[in-house]
């Protein structure tokens, strides 16, 4: 009983003696238990008394269950063993839901990977209008407005979110045929989603708000996708042709239609100068037949002169002709600077 600071080969201590030793020495663990206790109350205390509210956060503080305020980020207090609990839910981040892929987390700079296990099929495969199925993979980001509403007005609002997204696409898929989901509807597919959605969590009081929804990859499954690719590169061809015909036509119709313009208006312009010559003709007629019922004499005296001044002004030689004569003998020379002759003769 070496334990017991009895000396070697000395005599085993009565029973009364080891109670008494016992006795002693929980006496003294009991006072320095009661510090330790003191001192791990005080801790607890502590640190159940305060919380950090991050920056993108918003803290939530409920006592027994119940809402009392909202803090924003940096250090708070409450009370402490429970009867304050503090939420922290993420009111400046933009969260995202995705449908048909789940990308793996990655450091900044580096390149979005899929995550490679499984398959998401039952998310994305659908059925269009025309019966078809097609695999839509889409993404939807949001914020949360109202962290109150968040929490306590819908029972698991992230699912609820996913189940109202899902449940809309596959009514907005279905409404349309394939060929126009896989080409021109994709914006308007998810214009019409986006608007819906918020539809119907604002009537459920969310507190969310909707930033975008957007169709990542609209593709055929994967069995009948060489089908589909012939038909897309046959309405692609058709396209163009139309296109190529399209450009043509705007080319060709303007140029005629200049050149019916150009030609309609240089008749209208003959058809105008015409007219107007005729007019001033008839007109120029009408003074001259007024002048010539006043005096008939001296009218045609002046019609003659004014004739043979218009006729005379383009020649240049006179000759005067006698049947009695086998040559014609110049009587007058009309040439600018030339000297009149006068031969005369049978």
């Amino acid at each position: 009983m070496n334990g017991w600071n009895q000396p070697p080969g000395g005599s085993t201590p009565s029973f009364e003696e080891v109670m008494e030793k016992i006795k002693h020495r929980l006496k003294a663990f009991k006072g320095r238990s009661s510090l330790i206790i003191a001192a791990l109350l005080l801790a607890a205390l502590f640190w159940s008394a305060w919380f950090t509210v991050q920056p993108q956060e918003t803290g939530v503080v409920q006592r027994f269950g119940k809402v009392v305020r909202t803090a924003g980020p940096g250090l708070h207090f409450k009370l402490p063993f429970g009867i304050e609990t503090a939420r922290m839910v993420p009111t400046a981040r933009v969260l995202k839901e995705e449908f048909g892929f789940r990308t793996v987390a990655s450091t900044p700079g580096e390149k979005t990977q899929y995550d490679p296990r499984g398959s998401y099929k039952d998310e994305s495969l659908m059925l269009t209008g025309d019966l078809n199925v097609i695999d839509v993979q889409w993404i939807i980001q949001y914020r949360i407005e109202d962290p109150i509403r968040f929490l306590f007005h819908v029972r698991e609002t992230p699912k609820t979110i996913r189940d109202i997204t899902e449940a809309v696409m596959r009514r907005a898929v279905g409404n349309r045929i394939g060929s126009d989901v896989l080409t021109t509807g994709r914006v308007e597919v998810a214009s019409e989603a986006k608007a819906e959605i918020q539809k119907i969590l604002s009537d459920y009081k969310a507190g969310v708000r909707l930033v975008t929804v957007e169709l990542q990859d609209v593709t055929p499954p994967d069995t009948v996708k060489p089908a589909f690719n012939e038909v897309n590169e046959s309405r692609q061809d058709k396209e163009q042709t139309i296109n190529k015909a399209e450009e043509r036509a705007n080319r060709e119709i303007p140029k005629a239609r200049g050149v019916a313009a150009q030609s309609i208006s240089e008749a209208e312009g003959y058809a105008l100068e015409r007219v107007n010559r005729a007019q001033g003709e008839a007109t120029r007629f009408k003074s001259i037949l007024k002048e010539y019922v006043e005096a008939p004499q001296v009218t045609r005296r002046r019609l003659y002169l004014e004739a043979m001044t218009g006729l005379l002004a383009d020649m240049k030689r006179l000759y005067i002709v006698d049947q009695d004569q086998k040559a014609m003998v110049p009587w007058l020379s009309m040439e600018s600077g030339a000297q009149p002759s006068v031969q005369g003769g049978k």
